[in-house]
Order: C-alpha cells, then structure tokens, then sequence
C-alpha cells in the first residue's frame, strides 16, 4: 500500500542564553536537558529504521552546551554541586538545595525511594547533601545512560554513601558524553534520518524587533511599550549571526528556520529568503489569519509564501503529545494518537500534518522519560504502511503545496505576540531596551571595536523572548527573579562597558513576586457539600482544596480548556469535586466527564455525560452553575490515598486533561485534627 499520509515530526531543542556579564551560566538546565533529551530524542527516533524526524538547535543551546568542556568554570550550578558540602555558604547550600527540588517530584523524584526520603527532609548533614546531590544528578540521567554507559548502571547500584570520588567521576562521565551530542546530530543529518534548522541568535521575536506596531496587528487591543523604535538591524544580525554559528558548527549552510516561538510576518519571512533560507515552520493560527478563514481542511499541507515553504503545526496533535499523553500509559498514548492520525487519513486526501513542539521540556512530566510512549508510537509507525515520516526538508520538495498571497504577522501562542508583550512588566522591558539603544546612540565618545562587540553581544542577548515570557502573570516560575537579574544585567553592562551610569531603574526588579505554589490551595477542613450543580451557600465548600487551572502555565504554554477552578475535598463518607469554568461550552451531546483512579500501577474510570444528571451506587453527578460530583470511598477498596485525574472529552476528543500539573491527591484518611480551634 503506498502511504497516504506523511506525518512530520519536528522538535524544538531550546534554552535561554544563562551566560551572566562574567560569561558563567547561572542556571543548569542546558546541562540537566543535556544529560536527558538533547541526546536521547534522535537516539530513540535512530533505534527505528526508516523513520525520520526534524529537530531545531537555537544558537544559545550550541554555545552553552560547548562550554561543558570547563564546567566548573562556566556552570555555577555545578561549580557548587562539585564542592564539598562543609565548604559551601549557607546561602549557596540553599540555592544548591532548591534548584534540586524543582526537579518534578512524581515522575523522576519519587521512583527513586532514597532520594524521595531525602527530598523531603528539611534539613540534610553533609554526607546526606552528597547523597541527594548524586541520586539528584542520576535521576536526570535519561534511558540512553542509564541502559548505555556503565558508570551510570553502577552508580545507581550503588544507591547511597556517596563520595566526593564518586561526584568528579560522574561529572567527567557526563561532560564527555555532553561533548556527543552535536556531531550525534551531524552524524544523523548526514545519513538522512534528520533534518537540522535553527532560529535567529539569541532567540529573539523577530517580527517585535522590526516593528513593534505588529503585536498591535495581531491583537488591536494590546498596549504597545512607550516610544517603540525599531532594532531592525538588530533582527538581521540575529538571522546572519545565526547562519554563520550554524556552518561552524555542523559543516554546512541552514536549509530551515523555526522563528522563535513561531513568530512571524512577512519582513522577517523576507530577511530568511535573501539568507538562502527555504522553508520555516509555524502555527496553525497564523495560517487561518493568513487565508482570512478558519477551516482545517486548508491546514494539511506545505505552503508557500515569497518563495518560501511554511509547514502550520496541528496545534491539537501537538499539545496532545505535550500536555495530554503525560496522564496516559505508553501503550494507550499511542493508541490514541495514531487513532487521531488516522482519522486525517480517511478525511484528508494526501495530507503532511505537522507535529511540531518543545523536544526537551514535556517528557520530565512523564513516566520514564516519555520512553515507553516513544517506543510505543515509533512501533506502530513501523508496522503502518500508510503513514510516512518525512523531514522538512523532504516537505520543502513536496509537489502540490499551497500559495499565500499574505502572511498575517503572529506567534505559536494564540497567534499573537501578547506573551513577550502588552502586560506593564513585559512592556516595560522593552522600554528599558529603548532607553539604553538611545542612550548609546547619544553617546558621544569614541569606543574601541572590542568594546563595540561586547556591547552587541549584551543588546543582542537582552532581545531574547524568554525574559518576556516570565514578565507578566501569564507563566510562573520558581526562577523569576533570576531570570528578571539576568535580562537587565545585560543593559546594566552595556551603560559600564561604556563608561555610563546605569540608571537606577535596571537595578530595580521588574517582575512581580510570585510562586508556582500560588495555583494549588490543600484542603484544611472536612467537607459535606450538597451536590446539586448549584453554587449554594459559601459554608457548603469553606475548607476545601481549590486548584486554578488558569494559573498553571509555566515553562510550555497551551490551548486553554473551558475549566477554570477545581474545588475538591472529603469528609468521612465521600469525595467531592466541583468544576467551574466556561460550562456553555460542554453543554451539548457528546460531551462527557471522566474521572480515572490511579493508585499502585492500576487504574479505574468513572464517566459522566454532561448532560444528564446521574446518582447511582454511592455516585451523584450535577452539572448546572457548575460541576459537582459526590464518590463513596466505598469504591476505593483498601485504599488510604488517592491520585485522581480528570478528562472533559468531546466523542474520542481529549478537551482538557486536569489538573494540568500532575494528579490530585487526596488523603482520605486526613482528619485535619492539627487544622481544629475553638
């Protein structure tokens, strides 16, 4: 049979540029990704032969990741992971200590039970701070080393009384092996497994550098920075500097471009062609806005827009593999995906779908490293012959292409630009980017070209999207502030490389003080709710726990599903649940709630259609103001705990997955005895 759909996969490998004014990064995350996905993503996808994928490599990741060859001296993370715990200040065993907790409990924390028990003591004697320094490191280790290398597979035999020894010689294992991963990549587009792209340098918004008045065309209502001015030479040079970072590093001139976070318009589209750039890749919105309709029979195929072939990412198979298949086995993830697929197959005639998200962020929330849905997904590929991976490469080169007259200008996210701008905090960076190109402008002095390209660098640097995308209260992160020092160190060294007082302002936090805590409140209190659908008196619900769905946005973003708040509790008899949010929208046929339990590898569901009322052994479920549900503890056996998530889906559809940070956990046999007072 010949194949009737090509299915392209494309990953975004990406991290922020952490260099600091001294040229040390101040964040781990390019090592950590480094030793888990950067290597292990083309490794899996190269175990099945003919399949084919694309991957993005942003400049800042090259950079960074060539820097493991000094580790102690480019990383601060690991230049305090190295030391000796009695050596450390109290304030560097804090941050130590707190950049290994962020590490996702569930799913690389607790499978390994002493670093579990070690995580949750407060305080650690040094022996044990070893411990939970190397169990931390071998927990981020990803399949590849952990079935490969030798080092590793004793390390975590050993499990525990780690020495000093054994932290330089794992150190020196994983700076090797991160020393692999970019000729691994060269090695794979050589033999046509992959292609490669890039994006502009510094992973700046281009469109938001030539003109600002953009994020105003994609969402008239946004609120533009005072006094924009455009850095359009700025743009250019990210995409030239790009281009010549990319031949040093893999032999050879670009084909593709991801524009960072998809962000497009037709000048920056322009700048790619005169650069020899042939195709580029991003969202389905954009496409939509661009025809001027909102039909999804249009979006299955390459287009072609000034010379250039745009591949328009499904953005619903894409967050289902990023948001979705976290909550699902392997088996059932890939079942449902190639269910989805297959269903384009019948209905439309020769399709390239495009796949297309983060390859290193989303697989930290699944078990085992997305492993087993990967080889789950990549075995059913190979026993289908009707689906045929290809690269953007191959797509560029696809006959039947569609044309564009015009490009509307926006990004993967709800295609605008409303995430690096708009809100007062986001705005005002850009200010502060004004204010010091202005500044420099003015500057009357004559400046050494040393000092002229240090300056670029730090302008270039300060132009990344990901400063934008922690301003605002659109994304949280445990790191903000971090992030908000690096953004205007930046400006700050610029004014002192020129001999120039900074104004007081850079020295000034622009970011609010918030914290990932801030969208989950734990029960306190027994609850006996009346379920009836109706919002009822506010005593019904007065110590319950409460989850705001909209506030869980932090390192990926996501199409937002129709509920807002989760309300959730016990008392001795039953679980409940409540559900608020945009109930119009699930008000239809079709439409049904599912409840899964999740307890010790098994698990069990409970459905619900939305629009019909049900109560029935131990169950009530109501749906009117709002979502409630009543569940005897009758039905959870011998189980003192349990882990509970929850679908809305639309036939086969998956709507939303909640809550979006994981599963929610219920004590069922809390008494809230501490919480009493008379």
């Amino acid at each position: 049979m010949q194949p009737s759909l090509n299915l392209c996969f494309f990953w975004h490998m990406h991290q922020p540029d952490y260099r600091d004014s001294d040229g040390v990064m101040s964040m781990p995350w390019v090592f950590l990704h480094a030793i888990k996905d950067y290597y292990e993503m083309p490794w899996l996808l190269s175990q099945y032969k003919g399949l084919k994928a694309t991957f993005n490599i942003t400049p800042p990741l090259i950079e960074q990741l060539n820097l493991y060859t000094e580790p102690l001296k480019n990383d601060y993370f690991l230049s305090l992971w190295e030391k000796d715990p009695s050596k450390l200040e109290s304030d560097e065993r804090e941050w130590l200590i707190k950049t290994c907790k962020s590490t996702q409990y569930e799913t690389m924390i607790r499978p390994i039970e002493y670093l579990s028990l070690l995580y949750h003591r407060e305080n650690l004697s040094d022996a044990e701070l070893i411990d939970f320094e190397m169990l931390f490191m071998l927990a981020w280790c990803g399949n590849y080393l952990r079935r490969e290398n030798s080092v590793v597979k004793t390390l975590f035999q050993k499990g525990k009384a780690f020495t000093q020894t054994d932290k330089a010689h794992l150190l020196q294992v994983l700076c090797d092996f991160v020393a692999t991963i970019l000729p691994f990549y060269a090695q794979l587009q050589e033999e046509g497994v992959i292609s490669l792209s890039t994006t502009p340098y510094n992973h700046p918004i281009l469109p938001l550098l030539l003109d600002m008045e953009n994020a105003k065309r994609a969402n008239a209502h946004t609120t533009l920075p005072d006094n924009p001015m455009s850095l359009r030479e700025d743009a250019i040079e990210q995409v030239e500097r790009s281009i010549a970072l990319y031949k040093k590093t893999f032999g050879t001139a670009p084909t593709g471009f991801w524009p960072a976070e998809g962000a497009v318009d037709e000048e920056s589209v322009a700048i790619y062609k005169s650069r020899g750039i042939t195709w580029i890749a991003t969202d389905e919105a954009i496409l939509f806005r661009s025809l001027g309709e909102d039909t999804r029979a249009n979006l299955y195929k390459p287009y072609v827009y000034n010379d250039v072939t745009i591949g328009f990412r499904d953005h619903g198979l894409s967050d289902l593999i990023g948001f979705t298949y976290r909550f699902k086995s392997g088996y059932d993830a890939s079942e449902h995906f190639m269910h989805a697929v297959e269903h384009l197959r019948h209905t439309q005639k020769n399709a390239t779908v495009f796949v297309i998200l983060d390859g290193e962020n989303a697989w930290e929330f699944f078990e085992n490293n997305a492993y087993d849905f990967f080889t789950a997904l990549y075995g059913k590929f190979m026993q289908t012959s009707w689906c045929n991976t290809v690269t953007m490469d191959e797509v560029s080169r696809l006959s039947g292409q569609g044309k564009l007259d015009r490009l509307a200008p926006g990004s993967w996210i709800h295609g605008n630009f409303d995430t690096w701008s708009g809100h007062n905090e986001k705005n005002r960076a850009w200010e502060m980017i004004y204010q010091t190109r202005r500044d420099v402008e003015n500057h009357k002095g004559e400046i050494p070209d040393e000092v002229k390209e240090k300056v670029r660098f730090h302008f270039l640097a300060s132009e990344c999207s990901d400063w934008f995308w922690w301003y605002g209260d659109d994304h949280v992160t445990e790191f903000g502030l971090e992030f908000d020092k690096l953004f205007r160190e930046h400006l700050i060294t610029i004014y002192r490389l020129m001999h120039m007082q900074p104004p007081s302002d850079l020295f000034m936090p622009i970011i609010s003080q918030k914290s990932t805590v801030s969208f989950l409140l734990k029960p306190h209190a027994h609850i006996s709710p009346v379920i009836d659908g109706k919002h009822g008196t506010f005593f019904e619900w007065i110590g319950c726990g409460i989850v705001d769905e909209t506030k869980l946005y932090s390192t990926m973003d996501r199409v937002r599903g129709p509920i807002d708040m989760i309300y959730y509790g016990h008392d001795d008899q039953h679980i409940f649940l409540a559900l608020e949010g945009d109930l119009a929208s699930l008000k239809m046929s079709h439409m049904k709630l599912e409840v899964i339990v999740e307890e010790t590898g098994e698990h069990f569901n409970f459905n619900f259609s939305m629009d019909t009322p049900y109560e029935k052994d131990g169950i009530r479920f109501a749906m009117d103001e709002r979502i409630e549900l009543s569940i005897s503890k009758t039905h959870f056996k011998e189980y003192s705990s349990v882990h509970l998530r929850l679908e809305i889906l639309k036939g086969t559809e998956i709507i939303q997955t909640m809550p979006g940070y994981g599963a929610l956990f219920i004590d069922m046999d809390e008494t809230y005895v501490h919480n009493w007072f008379v």
